[in-house]
């Protein structure tokens, strides 16, 4: 399986909070973030681990062509409007397969992130999301399921349907990428607006529950994230 991070954010909240280290070279514990994610994807099997990069990060870009994975890295160093954006740019990349995609500030537990990542080696479905009933994102992005937890929906707000939010971990079949080709081709913006795209044109999506994911939005973060890794 490939696998994917978005890192092409500028991180101007941490920098606007005195963090001077651009976002996936802030450390947790002692390891970047974006190290940590590299190996937690080459533990799980990863075939390739394609990156997009802010192109005013030349760190981190220097820190990913030195780093060492045991897997083939490939690199885009890009700015982007968007992670639906960053993601059509990585897209070279996944085509073929099943693919994992994430951003560089999503923190997660392995051996939780392990089962999730067996469930959707052996999924017949088009994709499977890890989704949350944690919320700690500032602008959440709520999703309805069924008994089955096939995924209904992608909410703006909370209903009667919506348990979980989106975990920002995507497990998704080849034929999303047509699917967010044609997004781009009709000026769609926003990751949340492509992933409504997906359920509208029939894709059979599962939702598949993580106890915690975290982002690191702020300078506060940092220490709740190493606070939360520690767990394990």
């Amino acid at each position: 399986m490939n696998f994917a991070i978005i890192a092409a954010g500028e991180g101007s909240r941490l920098a606007n909070e005195g963090v001077v280290k651009p976002k996936p070279l802030v450390e947790l514990n002692g390891v970047p973030i974006i190290e940590r994610l590299i190996r937690i994807f080459a533990r799980n099997g990863a075939n390739s681990i394609s990156i997009i990069v802010n192109e005013k990060q030349p760190d981190t870009i220097e820190f990913l062509r030195n780093i060492d994975a045991g897997c083939k890295i490939n690199i885009v160093v890009k700015s982007t409007p968007s992670s639906m954006h960053s993601m059509h740019a990585l897209s070279e990349f996944l085509r073929g397969d099943k693919f994992c995609l994430t951003t560089v500030d999503t923190l997660f537990h392995e051996d939780e992130f392990a089962h999730y990542i067996k469930e959707l080696e052996k999924f017949e479905g088009d994709g499977i999301m890890a989704v949350t009933d944690y919320i700690d994102d500032e602008k959440p992005l709520y999703i309805a399921t069924d008994e089955n937890m096939q995924i209904t929906a992608f909410c703006d707000t909370p209903t009667a349907e919506t348990k979980f939010i989106s975990g920002g971990i995507y497990g998704l079949s080849p034929k999303a990428l047509d699917i967010l080709d044609q997004c781009m081709e009709e000026g769609v913006h926003r990751m949340r607006n492509f992933q409504r795209r997906l359920v509208e044109s029939g894709m059979k999506l599962k939702a598949f529950p993580l106890g915690k994911i975290i982002d690191i939005d702020h300078a506060e973060d940092i220490l709740k994230a190493e606070q939360f890794i520690a767990e394990r």
